[in-house]
C-alpha cells in the first residue's frame, strides 16, 4: 500500500484531511464531554460573583463569554480580547443581546485595559501559541485587582502519548508535535514558575489528562492525519513509517493521552 493510498484510506474511516475553520474546531472542542468539564472546572476555579469584571483572554469567536456573563449577571462585566478581527466580529454577534458584555481587538501582550480594572481574568489554550506568554501574565498581573484571580489551561504536548507496536515512531510524532508544530508546547508544566515571575501566587495546579480510545474521535481533537502528513514533508517520518503509523491508528486498538494543566494564579 502506498502512502497516498494509506491517507485516502484514513479520510474514508474519517480522519480529516483538511485544517477546520478555527471557530468551527473551538467550538467542536467545547461541545465534547472533554471540553465541557475541564471548562467547567475552570468557571468553578475562577470563582467568580455577581458584579466581577471578568476577562477572557484570547476569546477567539466568544465560545466562553456567555457562562462568564452568566456568572458575573448583568451586574457586573465581561471582556473579551482577540487579535482577530473576524473572530472579534463572530464574539460580538453571538453576545449582541447581553449588554454587559464587551469584546476587543487587541493584543493580549498589551491589554487594551486599565490597571487594576478587573477582578478575574481566563486564558484557555491560548498562551501555548503567543510569542511571550511570560509577557502576557505580566500584564494580566497589572489588570487584576488586589485579590485577583487568573485561571488558565493549557497542554503539555511533550506529555503526549500515542500507543504503537513501534515505540520509536510514537517518539518520533511526538518529538515532531513539540518541536515544530506549536510554539510553547511545554507551556503546562510551565505555567506555575512563569505565573510565579509575574507576580501571582500559585495555589492550585489542576492536572487532566484526557485518555482517548477511538482513533477517529481523537483525530477531531489531535488532527492525527494532518500532523502526519507535515511530519512526513518535514522530514521527521518517512512516506513507509508514516503509512505504517495511521494504518495501525485506524485498526486498532488505539489509545491516546495528553496531560492539560489548569493553573489558579492570585494577585
Amino acid at each position: 500500500m502506498t502512502s497516498t493510498t494509506s491517507m485516502t484510506s484514513a479520510a474514508e474511516a474519517g480522519f480529516e484531511t483538511a485544517t477546520p475553520d478555527p471557530t468551527v474546531y473551538l467550538d467542536r472542542v467545547a461541545a465534547t464531554e472533554l471540553g465541557r468539564s475541564y471548562k467547567q472546572r475552570m468557571l468553578d476555579e475562577l470563582g467568580i460573583r455577581p458584579g466581577h469584571t471578568v476577562v477572557d483572554l484570547g476569546c477567539g469567536p466568544g465560545t466562553d463569554l456567555v457562562p462568564l456573563a452568566r456568572a458575573a449577571t448583568d451586574t457586573g462585566a465581561v471582556i473579551g480580547v482577540d487579535h482577530d478581527q473576524a473572530r472579534v466580529d463572530t464574539a460580538r454577534e453571538r453576545t449582541a443581546d447581553q449588554s454587559f458584555v464587551s469584546v476587543r481587538l487587541g493584543d493580549i501582550h498589551a491589554l487594551p485595559l486599565a490597571d487594576r480594572s478587573a477582578d478575574r481574568a481566563r486564558t484557555d489554550r491560548v498562551l501555548q501559541h503567543v510569542e511571550d506568554p511570560g509577557a502576557v501574565l505580566t500584564e494580566v498581573h497589572r489588570v487584576l485587582r488586589p485579590g485577583g484571580r487568573l485561571v488558565m489551561g493549557e497542554p503539555d504536548w511533550e506529555s503526549l502519548a500515542i500507543d504503537h507496536p513501534d515505540s520509536g515512531l510514537s517518539r518520533a510524532y511526538t518529538q515532531y508535535v513539540t518541536d515544530e508544530v506549536v510554539r510553547n508546547a511545554r507551556i503546562g508544566r510551565q505555567l506555575p514558575r512563569l505565573a510565579t515571575t509575574a507576580g501571582f501566587a500559585v495555589p492550585a495546579v489542576l492536572p487532566v489528562t484526557p485518555v482517548f480510545r477511538d482513533a477517529v474521535e481523537a483525530d477531531k481533537i489531535l488532527g492525527l492525519e494532518r500532523t502526519t502528513r507535515r511530519a512526513v514533508t518535514a522530514g521527521h517520518l518517512t512516506k513507509e513509517a508514516a503509512r505504517r503509523w495511521l494504518d495501525h491508528l485506524l485498526s486498532g486498538p488505539f489509545l491516546a493521552s495528553v496531560t492539560f494543566y489548569i493553573v489558579v494564579a492570585a494577585s
